[in-house]
């Protein structure tokens, strides 16, 4: 599967939620159900990673958090 067909899938996950529940919940509500509504698609997801950033001879662990990584492509912040 490739990015297109990923971001698809998520962007019709994040559109029926959006149709059922509308605006105004708190984003961690919002972000819980679409890592469910992801896993029922049967993506792989990890939630709340921690990314790393190298710069010259530093490296900063845990240098920022990605909301979401799908399929270890696509990154949701």
């Amino acid at each position: 599967m490739d990015e297109n067909q990923i971001a698809r899938i998520i962007v019709d996950a994040a559109y029926q939620i959006h149709r059922i529940l509308g605006p105004g919940l708190l984003e961690t509500v919002y972000e819980k159900i679409l890592a469910y509504e992801i896993i029922k698609r049967q993506l792989n997801i990890e939630v709340q990673s921690p990314i790393s950033l190298i710069y010259a001879d530093m490296t900063f662990d845990e240098c920022f958090r990605a909301d979401m990584i799908v399929e270890k492509r696509l990154s949701l912040s």
